[in-house]
């Protein structure tokens, strides 16, 4: 065959997705099992009467909506098809193949593949003993090549948060030339009245851009849409490598629905931090070393057994989301999903 591809994509990490299994319970992926919030079914289900005409390509009415809420300028914020395509963007925009994208490591898997498509460097920073990204080391890794930091908190797949006071002594010592992301993908989910808001510090930086998304709370994974708020020079940037119509007019109408529900996201997240503190105090009772989470999920550093314990759960039929020789990462899910799974646990010998 004469035709050719990039070479370097031989050697792209694939993305791996949580697997679903007919007659298992899934813990493999981060989504509330509840789906989309209760009054944005239907309008959901209004929409897609209407697929058959092109979306609003400008993203106007959600961005409009967002502003208000967020009380930023609409200019500042750009929307995506989830955050992870903004994540790609953002390499896209502010990297050459000539420059440096640092991220801790590890972290949301999507990192080091969206840096190799837009050719750009990946530069992975180890994370901490006790599993939290260590800003120490990410600051050392920064060099004049950096363009784009990943700070990702709470971090996928192991659930530690940053707090405000470290964050804002880190980004007091990042170069003004480089852009730090704030992942916040599980930002509702988290109940620490020290944590940060990536939204306030991208009003009071010009080299922050906060990112969020309304797949996890919101239970619009299969929607795929997500914002970014940040300098509007970012946020311009970000809409000129957009693909066009990339964010569907039923995602559009969701989110917007979804913003409009504040106490149905409340209650759930409440229900999500409830049954997390009791799926992890009973883990660690049980012997498994837990970290500290704030996320939906919690995260079991089970190392060389790993698969072994993969294994296990898929016999007990629950799906858990392995990461081969570090350790897997469990959804918060159900009450009776939660139960099925620690019985999992139990079971396996530790």
């Amino acid at each position: 065959m004469s035709v050719r591809t990039r070479a370097d994509l031989d050697q792209l990490p694939p993305y791996v997705a949580g697997r679903t299994i007919p007659g298992s319970i899934k813990l493999a992926s981060n989504e509330v099992s509840e789906g989309p919030l209760p009054s944005v079914v239907e309008a959901i289900n209004r929409a897609a009467a209407e697929v058959h005409r092109y979306p609003d390509m400008g993203v106007g009415r959600l961005t409009g909506e967002l502003a208000e809420r967020l009380d930023v300028p609409s200019a500042r914020i750009a929307v995506g098809c989830g955050s992870v395509a903004l994540c790609q963007q953002l390499v896209q925009a502010m990297c050459t193949p000539d420059d440096e994208v640092v991220f801790p490591w590890r972290s949301f898997e999507a990192y080091p593949i969206v840096t190799q498509v837009a050719g750009a460097q990946a530069v992975r920073v180890p994370l901490t003993a006790g599993h939290a990204l260590d800003l120490d080391a990410l600051l050392a890794a920064i060099t004049p090549k950096t363009r784009l930091v990943f700070v990702c908190t709470p971090n996928n797949p192991t659930g530690t948060l940053l707090r405000r006071a470290e964050v804002e002594s880190f980004l007091d010592r990042v170069p003004s030339d480089v852009l730090v992301a704030l992942d916040e993908a599980y930002f509702e989910f988290v109940t620490d009245p020290d944590a940060p808001n990536g939204v306030d510090i991208a009003a009071e930086r010009d080299n922050v851009v906060a990112l969020r998304t309304f797949s996890k709370a919101y239970g619009l994974a299969g929607l795929r849409v997500g914002y970014a708020v940040g300098p509007q020079r970012v946020a311009e940037a970000l809409r000129k490598v957009c693909i066009p119509f990339s964010v569907n007019a039923v995602a559009q109408t969701a989110a917007i629905a979804s913003l409009d529900a504040p106490d149905e996201l409340r209650k759930r997240c409440a229900n999500v931090a409830s049954e997390r503190e009791r799926v992890h105090r009973e883990l660690v009772g049980i012997g498994y070393d837990v970290p500290e989470t704030q996320a939906n999920f919690v995260w079991l550093p089970l190392g060389e057994r790993t698969d072994e314990f993969n294994e296990h759960c898929l016999g007990n039929k629950v799906v858990v989301r392995a990461f081969a020789g570090d350790g897997a990462r469990v959804t918060i899910g159900l009450p009776e999903e939660n139960d099925a799974f620690l019985a999992a646990a139990r079971s396996f010998p530790l």
